[in-house]
């Protein structure tokens, strides 16, 4: 099948978050899926996600949050201004663009994250609710908060930045979370949502992954043997079939 990829930029403020999408040429398209990606990731990251997707008649589209990653092509922020609120906020901004665009307008539309993306993407289905007709994540890290609790229990010992897997964060992104309490924060969306997770992943505990599907009224989790965080060839393709089976039926 040819897809098509295209680059396509979305404004939110004075932020410009760059991303492409992906869909299929010269057949109906079903349905749009915004990809979000994890901690200093950017939108590569799901090219075979993507390409999946528009395989199967679905326009993909992944981006880079502003100030997620050193990497990023989106413009606004720094690293060390980014937080995982200001993420959840690009990614409204992106839906609203793509579900109002003339190539998905009035289909279904997803959400889709990995690590602190699916994180992330679980915070704004908090606030979309029915407009997302089903979601999926892989790995999501709703252990940020209570980590960096842990990592930083006075908050007067919040440095100015922190070095964290190659990347400078600001002091915001840990007082941003201090307070925040995941699991009374999640679980009003009441749409499907398939959590797929590893069980040798050793960043994010299998306790916060339980923890959050028990949160939800429509929640499945994928365990994959042997799969840890960050899927092999292998796990991303048995975590497809189960996503876009959901994505199907929804």
């Amino acid at each position: 099948m040819d897809i098509i990829k295209e680059e396509h930029i979305v404004h939110n403020g004075e932020r410009n978050i760059y991303g492409k999408w992906f869909f299929p040429k010269d057949k109906d398209i079903k349905g749009a899926v915004i990809l979000s990606h994890g901690y200093n990731g950017i939108h590569d990251d799901f090219e075979y996600e993507c390409t999946t997707f528009a395989e199967n008649g679905y326009l993909a589209y992944a981006f880079d949050f502003s100030g997620g990653s050193v990497r990023t092509k989106s413009i606004g922020l720094k690293t060390t201004e980014m937080t995982v609120f200001t993420e959840k906020d690009d990614l409204l901004a992106v839906f609203k663009d793509i579900s109002s665009n003339e190539k998905v307008s009035g289909k279904k539309l997803f959400l889709f994250g990995g690590s602190q993306g699916g994180f992330v993407s679980a915070l704004a289905l908090e606030e979309l609710q029915n407009a997302v007709n089903a979601a999926a994540l892989y790995y999501p890290a709703f252990n940020i908060p209570d980590d960096w609790r842990k990592n930083y229990p006075d908050a007067d010992g919040i440095p100015e930045v922190t070095e964290l897997m190659d990347m400078t964060l600001g002091k915001c992104y840990f007082e941003a979370i201090r307070n925040y309490n995941v699991f009374d924060h999640i679980g009003k969306y009441t749409n499907p949502l398939l959590i797929i997770y590893g069980d040798k992943d050793e960043l994010v505990p299998m306790e916060a992954i339980r923890n959050a599907k028990e949160k939800y009224m429509d929640a499945k989790l994928v365990i994959l043997n042997g799969e840890a965080h960050g899927f092999t060839h292998e796990g991303c393709r048995q975590a497809m079939k189960d996503i876009i089976d959901l994505f199907d039926k929804n």
